[in-house]
């Protein structure tokens, strides 16, 4: 399993509007890529702001350089920014980090 981790900062008065545009975008975007597993949205304070982390497990890196749009692992570290992302005035990390998964367990 592979996770795709990306981040941002959003201002505390855009985050509530920016989460629900981040499901809209990303979110959407992958649970239709195959080879999608799920994902994690995380959120903390940091500077003032709300720092935001989307996680995203794949299958294998083929899910995620298709999410990327990437014919390479290099271009699949390449952040995927949508129209609208301005709006919320997000300062976007432009590249992710790409995780094997060598272990998981959330009890049930």
């Amino acid at each position: 399993m592979i996770a795709r981790e990306w981040k941002c900062l959003c201002p505390p008065e855009t985050a509530e509007g920016f989460l629900g545009h981040l499901r809209a975008t990303g979110v959407d975007e992958a649970k239709a890529v195959p080879g999608f597993l799920g994902h994690q949205i995380l959120t903390r304070p940091r500077d003032g702001q709300v720092e935001f982390t989307l996680v995203l497990y794949w299958k294998s890196m083929a899910g995620a350089r298709a999410f990327a749009g990437a014919s390479s692992d290099e271009e699949a570290g390449r952040a995927v920014l949508y129209p609208g992302d301005e709006r919320y005035r997000i300062v976007s990390e432009t590249v992710v980090r790409h995780y094997e998964v060598v272990e998981a367990f959330w009890p049930e």
